[in-house]
């Protein structure tokens, strides 16, 4: 095989990954019923007029599976982090005990679930579109060569085998969706 057509496919299946990676990173900030501290990556905090991701400023932490439990760094931050966690609307009701600050997190009623199933099923819909645009751009690309001289059959089989590649990780978007789905509906 021509080394320009596996440095696509080698591009490609990185871009592609890069794509699955992403879509697991999203589907931890999903809660399916337990607490994590996952749930709180997304929590921005004023920290001195810069914002800051709030593991960066306070250990953030799960004794049980109902609870989080946020023990700043500086005692002076539990405000700025209740404001911070109001603000990301989780809908959590942050409550501070003069050290701390603790999370009970609600168990999800049947509608919240099926709209966090909605809310999943978005997110493995864009990782498969980012899937499909690799997959254009690895086209482009080899279409590039062909126009350059590459043997036409030489491209036609890296098409194919663009495509298999794309067919792939559609289908691990898909599994990994089926996982979350049960994960979410499961009482």
């Amino acid at each position: 095989m021509n080394e320009d057509i596996q440095f696509i496919l080698d591009g490609t299946e990185e871009a592609m990954q890069s794509a699955i990676t992403h879509l697991k990173k999203e589907f931890a900030n999903i809660r399916a019923g337990k607490a994590s501290p996952a749930m709180l990556g997304s929590v921005m905090v004023d920290y001195y007029g810069s914002q800051t991701p709030l593991s960066q400023v306070a250990n953030v932490n799960t004794p049980d599976g109902r609870t989080i439990s946020i023990q700043p760094w500086e005692k002076a931050m539990i405000h700025e982090i209740e404001k911070a966690i109001m603000n990301a609307n989780l809908g959590f009701n942050p409550m501070n005990n003069g050290e701390s600050v603790i999370i009970n997190v609600p168990p999800l009623t049947e509608e919240r679930r099926k709209d966090l199933v909605k809310q999943a099923k978005a997110e493995a819909e864009d990782a498969k579109v980012g899937v499909r645009n690799d997959r254009k751009n690895a086209n482009n690309e080899i279409k590039k060569l062909e126009k350059d001289g590459l043997a036409e059959d030489l491209c036609r089989n890296a098409e194919v085998d663009v495509q298999d590649l794309t067919d792939s990780y559609i289908k691990k978007i898909d599994e990994i969706l089926v996982v979350k789905e049960k994960e979410i509906l499961t009482v």
